[in-house]
């Protein structure tokens, strides 16, 4: 018979594909009825400040640092290896995005 080690992946994969599918669908059907009745298209695009790229990598290099240090924290100490990676993870996480905000706080205030 079938195992279930391959059905969860298959079925996570549809699932993904099927969400993304109904998403595209219906924003093209909400587009054109926008453009049915005369309305301008571009209300979905939204206005970026150039800032994104920064957070996002911010937060990625914050989560790869509170990996590292979730590493260290478990081989150095007797905490747990979850206890010590999510906790390191989520605190380096938190404080780049905190810098990010500092950073885009100053970055706006000049403009």
């Amino acid at each position: 018979m079938y195992q279930s080690g391959i059905l969860v992946p298959i079925s996570m994969f549809a699932a993904t594909a099927l969400i993304l599918w109904v998403f595209i669908t219906n924003r093209n059907k909400e587009r054109m009825a926008l453009i049915e009745k005369g309305a301008d298209a571009n209300l979905f695009k939204t206005k970026s400040n150039g800032l994104s790229v920064l957070k996002w990598g911010m937060l990625f290099i914050g989560t790869g640092i509170g990996i590292l240090f979730g590493n260290i924290l478990a081989n150095s100490t007797k905490l747990e290896e979850p206890v010590s990676y999510f906790s390191m993870i989520f605190l380096f996480g938190g404080m780049s995005l905190i810098i990010y905000y500092l950073i885009a706080g100053k970055i706006n205030k000049k403009k």
